[in-house]
């Protein structure tokens, strides 16, 4: 199991990303140089371990003996912070959960990723996977274009003040 790499499947989505403007495309690959060089001297936070590296709603499913976690191509050994964050830009990104649950969801798990000072490093990794991700899949699926690019705007400061309601993408 190699060691956790956010930026991982990033170069490979920009490229593949058709719809977007040279421009985006260069700004996209700046800002995976920045967070990758950033990543390097990340701050301290708790002790390295398995992580899923790819923990959210979508990779849990809900059984009669309780949530069963699923899809497990992106494990890795790593800081937990990283699948916490998913969670957390949820909150601060999207607005897909509202203050009350992500509270729920850090007094269960026993902590809240977002006091740690290294929380905004693992956020600007996650959107930009975010978003990259919506931008590889819109060159072969038009409804995801206008989202894609949305969330380049917004990465880009050009949307306004986060969270953005980024609607989810399947």
């Amino acid at each position: 199991m190699r060691g956790r790499r956010p930026a991982s499947p990033v170069v490979r989505r920009i490229e593949a990303a058709s719809t977007i403007s040279d421009d985006d495309r260069q700004w996209l690959h700046g800002r995976l140089k920045e967070l990758k060089n950033q990543w390097a001297t990340r701050p301290k936070g708790l002790p390295e371990c398995v992580v899923h590296g790819d923990a959210w709603v979508g990779n849990v499913a809900r059984t009669a003996a309780g949530p069963l976690l699923m899809d497990f191509e992106r494990a890795s050994f790593g800081p937990p912070e990283w699948d916490l964050v998913s969670t957390a830009v949820k909150l601060t990104t999207t607005g897909a959960v509202s203050a009350q649950e992500y509270a729920e969801f850090c007094e269960t798990y026993g902590t809240d990723v977002t006091e740690w000072e290294g929380y905004e490093l693992l956020a600007r990794a996650r959107e930009l996977r975010m978003a990259t991700y919506a931008a590889q899949h819109a060159a072969t699926r038009s409804e995801w274009r206008r989202e894609a690019q949305y969330r380049i705007d917004c990465l880009r400061g050009r949307a306004g003040a986060p969270p953005w309601q980024w609607k989810g993408i399947m």
